[in-house]
């Protein structure tokens, strides 16, 4: 019978105490499907994503601006007619996009759920459950690039700040300088933003903000009612995750398609 210890000096899937199985799994399902589709998918993300951060052009037409360049805050969006918090970054010669998309893409990166899927599909840390990872070693997040995952809490209330802010663009896509009106962008847009903000409060730290670091809940009924809400809402914290990611993808390709002509507004109203 062979030994199921691990040779001596060894670390990591390999260090003392594991088995020592010759095969990489004793898995017999598709397990790299998962790892696989959510690379597919991130890498289509952030392919379109920085295509259209550092494209600025066609990001906002009518009452609608892209969620990509929202707070627009330069030269450019003062011209476009979107400057509607400032030019603080007149100075700013790139793509408006550029300033503000380091706060979302931030606390998308430091997420919980994310971490997890993008370990799985990038580093393959480990690929799968019962899936031996290909690292001799474990250094945890003590160490750049996955440090700055600690900082997720910070990233959140930034994200507080870009939901309000994108609640606004919502609702301010329902007016045109001759009235009100009811477009298909304005509904993509409250879709969107409706998502963000599932997506922003099932966040655990979120939950933990609200209700964490209680002793008794009885004492504090509203933040009580606050955790309870959010702890329902955290269940789906993984599904809000991707619902989200591709909403906000998809409202910038429609306004676009939109600016650049490709398509035109349906109008409801």
């Amino acid at each position: 019978m062979a030994s199921t210890k691990a040779a001596p000096g060894t670390s990591g899937v390999h260090g003392p105490g594991r088995a020592a199985i010759g095969v990489r799994t004793l898995r017999e399902d598709r397990w790299w499907l998962a790892p696989l589709t959510t690379f597919v998918v991130f890498s289509s993300f952030i392919v379109y994503a920085t295509w259209r951060a550092f494209w600025p052009h066609h990001f906002t037409v009518g009452p609608y601006l892209s969620p990509f360049y929202s707070p627009c805050l330069t030269d450019s969006c003062q011209k476009a007619g979107v400057a509607d918090f400032g030019t603080p970054f007149s100075w700013w010669q790139l793509s408006p996009a550029l300033i503000i998309l380091v706060f979302p893409l931030g606390f998308r990166m430091t997420c919980y759920y994310y971490r997890k899927a993008y370990y799985r599909a990038f580093w393959l840390s480990p690929p799968a459950c019962a899936v031996a990872e290909p690292h001799t070693k474990y250094t945890g997040e003590t160490r750049l690039p996955l440090i700055i995952n600690n900082i997720h809490r910070y990233f959140w209330y930034a994200a507080i700040v870009v939901g309000v802010i994108l609640t606004y663009d919502a609702a301010i896509s329902f007016k045109e300088s001759g009235g009100g009106h009811v477009g298909l962008g304005s509904l993509i847009m409250v879709v969107n933003v409706a998502l963000i903000w599932l997506y922003t409060l099932s966040c655990h730290s979120c939950r933990n903000t609200v209700g964490g670091r209680l002793r008794h809940f009885s004492k504090h009924p509203v933040r009580y009612k606050l955790w309870t809400w959010v702890s329902k809402i955290n269940i789906h914290h993984a599904k809000f995750a991707w619902y989200s990611l591709f909403s906000v993808a998809l409202t910038d390709l429609y306004i676009y398609l939109l600016s650049n002509g490709t398509i035109s507004e349906t109008r409801f109203f």
